[in-house]
């Protein structure tokens, strides 16, 4: 009887701690070992955040992750509730996967509409309802999530303590905040001389 008693709290002990203390992921892309470590901190309903996933992350991505030379970590920098519910979409899967956040940014004109948080939360359901889009989340559930959350807000936290943050997107290449206006010539020029 004693074996059976043990045996029922190791499995209830340990199968809910595992499940309790799971860890959500960074979202990341690239190589963990690279030279180049880059962290951007960015806010879904930012439109220069946007601007960088559109005009600046392709050829970063061709010329530098891809190729093994850098690592990117996409950091949370909520400006307003509307973008902390979309990072709990993009995190909703916790497979560190980047897929469901560049979705996000590539349509953020489709969502980010209305004054009223009810009318941009109602949007982005809506195109996360969209089978033609092929995202199979459940919405309540992902914005529910207290984890999710507290991960989320927990990387705006530490960006202002560790780097003065207060801005978005900001890049941060191997621990030093990036000055220079966040342009792919510009950016480059540096992450060339690091290699």
């Amino acid at each position: 009887m004693n074996k059976t008693i043990f045996t029922i709290f190791y499995i209830i002990f340990f199968t809910t701690s595992v499940f309790s203390d799971t860890k959500i992921l960074t979202i990341t892309e690239g190589n963990p070992d690279a030279k180049i470590q880059l962290i951007i901190y960015e806010s879904l309903t930012c439109s220069h955040c946007a601007d960088f996933h559109t005009n600046v992350y392709p050829s970063l991505k061709e010329n530098f992750i891809d190729k093994g030379l850098a690592k990117i970590e996409f950091r949370n920098f909520p400006l307003n509730m509307a973008a902390l519910n979309a990072s709990k979409i993009a995190h909703c899967k916790n497979d560190g996967k980047s897929d469901i956040l560049h979705f996000l940014f590539e349509n953020q004109n489709k969502w980010v509409k209305g004054s009223k948080i009810e009318e941009i939360n109602s949007s982005l359901k809506k195109m996360l309802d969209d089978n033609n889009y092929g995202i199979n989340l459940d919405y309540d559930k992902c914005i529910d999530n207290k984890k999710i959350e507290d991960h989320i807000l927990e990387d705006r936290i530490n960006a202002v303590k560790k780097y003065k943050l207060n801005a978005t997107p900001t890049l941060i290449i191997n621990n030093k905040k990036f000055d220079k206006p966040l342009k792919y010539k510009n950016l480059e020029k540096t992450l060339k001389k690091l290699i």
